[in-house]
């Protein structure tokens, strides 16, 4: 195959497929401009993306013609191939969010200095903070040499930094303390991270990790959650504490346990991964408060108009570098890249993140 494109079954996200890509050799368009992929990041954000493919429409952003299955969306880095589009030269390189395949066709919209809006017509209805192709070469968060951290971690930092904000403009509902699902994936430590910069101050709830037995001694090591417990361990936390639920996980099961176990003293239950994709379940029938998916956007342009996108961005800079430290300390870093290329090693990369056997330290940035 000369060109190829990764799907997976929507309602079974361990079948997968290899087809040939067709944006590597469609006519253009006059309005159009076609990119190579050359790198993007795979971690469970993206297993994320194709469990909530359906609800939050993470499918539509690159329709597939195989009945049944769709294209997982991730973040990375492409260059331009063709184009005949004033403004978005050949060679250019953008950071943005991808199909994990060869090469992908766009129709730039708004470009300005710092890059361009897909304007194809399928993804108008779409959130444009997805839709945003970043210049390399205008971007003043680029830095060549962490590319790999910046597909890998930005996306799910900036929700990190959102969930944080979220929470910390209600008050943390009256809460004490914040308990965190899956608390060893990158979005839960990038939250746990940014509620632990907190400590010290009035009203600053602790923080509460959990995870499997195997990720327990990695997730302690980050020194951002007050306290880390394995899953069956839940029934040790004190019950009558005042507890907001930040559910990574997805998984039906364990937010059935965690609501039980704290009732009406959990002040409020946020939804926001499906790292156990394969126990996703509804919210009926839930003692305490019914959960609510966080959908990050819409924290996006709250803040938009509170601060203004200078200073909604100033504030993610400055989180983003505070992150960074630990992220790449020399001696104990939280991450360390692992690179793959070829369609074997992107297909053993997603399975291995599927069934949940990736190292929590390790990061896959992958290219076809």
């Amino acid at each position: 195959m000369d060109h190829p494109s990764f799907i997976v079954q929507r309602d079974n996200l361990r079948e997968t497929r290899w087809v040939e890509d067709e944006a590597a050799s469609a006519p253009l368009a006059a309005d159009q401009v076609r990119l190579r992929v050359d790198g993007f990041a795979l971690t469970s954000n993206n297993v994320t993306y194709g469990a909530f493919g359906d609800t939050l429409r993470y499918w539509d952003f690159y329709p597939c013609a195989v009945e049944g299955f769709g294209r997982v969306p991730v973040w990375g880095f492409a260059n331009v191939v063709e184009s005949g589009v004033e403004g978005v030269a050949v060679g250019e390189r953008f950071y943005g969010y991808y199909p994990m395949s060869s090469h992908v066709v766009m129709q730039p919209a708004g470009i300005d200095n710092s890059g361009f809006v897909d304007g194809a017509p399928h993804r108008r209805e779409l959130h444009p903070v997805y839709n945003k192709l970043t210049r390399c070469s205008t971007d003043p968060g680029y830095r060549a040499d962490q590319e790999a951290e910046m597909a890998l971690l930005r996306p799910l930092y900036i929700t990190s930094f959102l969930i944080d904000d979220f929470l910390a403009d209600n008050g943390f509902f009256g809460a004490q303390q914040v308990l965190i699902a899956s608390a060893s994936s990158k979005t839960a430590y990038g939250t746990a991270f940014c509620l632990s910069r907190r400590r010290g101050t009035p009203g600053a709830p602790t923080v509460v990790g959990l995870t499997s037995p195997a990720n327990r001694a990695f997730t302690e090591s980050l020194g951002c959650y007050d306290r880390v417990l394995a899953y069956d361990d839940l029934a040790t936390l004190a019950a009558a504490t005042p507890t907001v639920y930040v559910d990574m996980s997805g998984s039906a099961p364990l937010r059935a346990q965690v609501h039980a176990h704290f009732g009406d003293r959990l002040a409020y239950s946020c939804s926001v991964g499906g790292t156990h994709w394969d126990e996703l379940g509804g919210g009926k029938g839930l003692a305490g408060p019914r959960p609510v998916m966080f959908f990050a956007p819409a924290q996006i342009k709250k803040r938009l108009g509170d601060w203004g996108g200078a200073g909604l961005g100033q504030r993610i800079a400055e989180a983003w570098s505070a992150f960074m430290k630990p992220v790449g300390d020399a001696r104990t870093p939280w991450l360390t890249v692992a690179r793959g290329r070829g369609p074997r090693e992107v297909e053993q990369a997603w399975r291995e993140l599927i069934d949940g056997r990736t190292d929590p330290r390790r990061g896959h940035l992958l290219s076809l």
